[in-house]
């Protein structure tokens, strides 16, 4: 599977688009230190790759639509034997403007040299300033001294902007082939949870569960895990994110698995929550028929029309008339949700964007009253979860948590893509009834 140039150029199109007389600056990734001198795998930066689908460190992306000659130009790392003895091939500046459709390509050693060219006769610069504090400085440092000669030229930028207002909402509709990446990487994350839960017994521990799960994302082509992999039983399973998973499986404990793979850089992201030992508890099986319960009413939300936050709230709705039935929640219920009452319990939003990144781009809001309307081409995650820690401490004017309920942690989570009629399940391949749990 790839991504053709064209659409590439597509997307650079759409950007330029929108940017005008504007110059938008984006930046590759920078290198990562594990330890010492040791480097994490390389990773490009979403935003980067998205218009280029370039996959080198130490590069540079401008789209200035108002230039003569060049509209997309790149600055990459040239052709070094050497280094590429020790780290890898470069494409190098002469295959980079052939391959990847640029008008023109230099050095990176030349950024600070050939830029101007490209921001003089720009109205406005657009650009992120993100955790690169050495390339935040250089970019300020050239709309500075570009400012400085307004007044003797009277053209130049005089406005900084984040790209994020214009490129993020492009990102938010997924194009068929990005849907049909994101099916693999759900695919394949599919497989990998099917292959936890046959795997899952007492007596193993959380890391040979985890080593299952990416063994099937490399041996089934997948860049890796799309996040660290979380397998959290017993009372591990009230921590959102936790990694240690380095605990024995007891029976009776719940196992609860949050994890998906990166594929072409799209990912998924999947999470079940079953018995370790093949039956729920009376306790463990009540908060999962009310998790389960959530999660379908929160799903039939997700169609084109309505609001982001719908699902969300049905969710919140339906997971604090359980717990005010079972007794941990007391009060009016609609004064419990404005006060967010139940957050002891439920302290995540239901869901997020997921695509180039896990946690996708793209604003949730217009403004501060009126959500985002969903869609076709939307991608999102809907997780609710209860999670009633060891030592959980309910809010004020909340009763106490008896012992039998505590310990128990759950969330259910699938990856739901906006449809022209309503939706479609992605993640619908791993089952999460309660007789599919049990076994």
């Amino acid at each position: 599977m790839q991504i053709e140039p064209a659409e590439y150029r597509q997307r650079r199109e759409k950007l330029m688009s929108k940017i005008g007389n504007g110059t938008a600056i984006f930046r590759s990734a920078p290198t990562a230190v594990m330890h010492n001198d040791v480097e994490y795998i390389f990773r490009q930066d979403s935003d980067f790759y998205y218009l280029t689908g370039f996959n080198e460190a130490e590069a540079v992306a401008v789209f200035a639509p108002h230039h003569e000659e060049h509209n997309f130009v790149l600055f990459v790392q040239p052709k070094n034997p050497e280094k590429e003895t020790w780290t890898g091939y470069l494409l190098g500046v002469e295959a980079a403007k052939e391959q990847l459709g640029a008008d023109e390509v230099y050095p990176i050693d030349e950024l600070d040299e050939k830029l101007p060219q490209y921001l003089q006769k720009a109205e406005k610069i657009y650009y992120h300033l993100g955790r690169d504090r050495q390339f935040n400085a250089t970019i300020l440092r050239h709309w500075q001294m570009l400012m400085r000669g307004y007044q003797k030229h009277g053209i130049g930028p005089m406005v900084l902007e984040s790209t994020n207002t214009i490129l993020h909402p492009l990102r938010q509709v997924k194009s068929p082939t990005e849907i049909e990446f994101i099916r693999h990487a759900t695919a394949i994350s599919a497989e990998a949870q099917n292959r936890a839960f046959a795997f899952s017994q007492p007596g193993r521990y959380e890391y040979e569960i985890q080593a299952e799960i990416e063994h099937t994302f490399r041996l089934k082509g997948a860049i890796g895990p799309a996040y660290p992999t979380i397998v959290a039983s017993g009372v591990n399973s009230c921590i959102l994110h936790y990694i240690e998973n380095n605990r024995q499986l007891q029976d009776g404990d719940l196992l609860l698995i949050d994890a998906g793979c990166s594929y072409g850089y799209y990912n998924g992201d999947i999470t079940r929550t079953f018995p370790v030992g093949g039956k729920f508890t009376t306790e463990q099986k009540i908060i999962y028929e009310l998790v389960l319960d959530a999660q379908q009413q929160a799903i039939e939300q997700v169609k084109p029309g309505n609001p982001y936050n719908l699902f969300h709230d049905t969710a919140v709705r339906v997971l604090v008339e359980g717990l005010m039935e079972l007794g941990l929640l007391v009060g009016d219920i609609e004064e419990i949700i404005e006060e967010e009452k139940y957050k002891p319990f439920y302290m995540h939003r239901t869901g997020h964007w997921l695509g180039l990144d896990v946690h996708d781009s793209g604003g949730y809001k217009y403004n501060e009253e009126d959500w985002y309307i969903l869609q076709p081409g939307n991608i999102l995650t809907v997780e609710p979860g209860i999670y009633i820690g060891p030592n959980i401490k309910p809010v004020e004017g909340q009763p106490e948590v008896p012992e039998r309920w505590r310990g128990i942690g759950i969330r259910i989570e699938d990856d739901v893509l906006v449809t022209n009629s309503g939706n479609e399940v992605l993640t619908a391949a791993v089952p999460k009834s309660v007789a599919a749990m049990e076994r």
